[in-house]
């Protein structure tokens, strides 16, 4: 596979080009939440992008349609569970089988368990940091050699506030965010003296599906309406008041991916509300 230059269609950037034509993105877990909003915007500014999460194939094949035609890049979907080790270990050769080239790795995909420690299945533990923590160290160690051989590369982790603060009742959820503030630190210090970057990013209360559902709970429980408990959830944690939008997370990424970020180097840059300020 040669490179593939992006389509000119979009917001342009100089000379009539989008910021990332010629780029390519793989964006994990990103049929839904940020990692959707994440991957609708590296294409909008021109990037190539390779889907991944687990779904219903129509669903996925529609969404790849829709995105492509709207930003007129190529998009494709691999259905790749990190959970699993030898699926994560490919991913990156599915991109590179599909696209020629990696440039901008989003680790997105993830998930949590709460409840107290003494509680918490074993299995559901090493799930968590399957996702959370492991799935992210196989794509960035099968990235970096076509990032290097090509002088190039942006490496975005979306952690949490909780790689930055603790919680009640989501030890593994913590544990796997503040190790992937850590492998970001660390891959960071590994690249420095390239032009490849290696950040996190580490979004507060985010408005995805998990919130929604939240506060329809909360509604149903206490018999308030879905807004009140909506206000009620973000200004539980969020000073603001505010829960992040999944298009800021996404802003923040693609600022991440530009050539202004190249001296941003593992910092973990809380999207947080003023949460970790207080």
């Amino acid at each position: 596979m040669g490179e593939r230059a992006g389509n000119a269609r979009g917001p342009a950037g100089p000379g009539g080009a989008r910021p990332f034509s010629g780029r390519v993105a793989l964006v994990t877990g990103s049929t839904d939440g940020i990692g959707l909003a994440t991957a609708r915007r590296l294409a909008a500014e021109g990037c190539a992008v390779m889907l991944n999460g687990l779904g219903e194939p129509a669903a996925i094949a529609a969404l790849v349609a829709e995105i492509a035609a709207a930003h007129g890049t190529e998009v494709a979907h691999a259905a790749a569970d990190l959970r699993d080790e030898a699926a994560a270990s490919g991913l990156v050769a599915q991109v590179l089988q599909r696209f020629g080239r990696l440039d901008i790795l989003v680790n997105n995909a993830g998930t949590q368990h709460k409840g107290p420690i003494e509680d918490h299945p074993p299995a559901r533990w090493r799930e968590v940091f399957a996702l959370n923590v492991d799935a992210a160290f196989h794509t960035i160690r099968t990235a970096l050699p076509g990032m290097r051989e090509r002088g190039f590369g942006r490496i975005v982790n979306i952690a949490s506030v909780y790689g930055l603060v603790g919680g009640v009742e989501r030890s593994s959820y913590v544990a796997s965010k503040h190790a992937l503030v850590g492998l970001t630190k660390a891959v960071a210090l590994e690249t420095a003296a390239t032009a490849i970057t290696c950040n996190a990013v580490c979004p507060g209360d985010v408005a995805t599906r998990i919130y929604y559902r939240n506060a329809k709970l909360m509604a149903e429980r206490e018999g308030i309406s879905r807004e009140e408990a909506q206000r009620r959830i973000a200004a539980t944690n969020m000073p603001s008041g505010n829960v992040v939008a999944p298009e800021q997370v996404a802003a923040l990424v693609a600022w991440l991916g530009s050539e202004a970020a190249a001296e941003m180097r593992g910092a973990a840059l809380p999207l947080d509300g003023a949460w970790v300020a207080r």
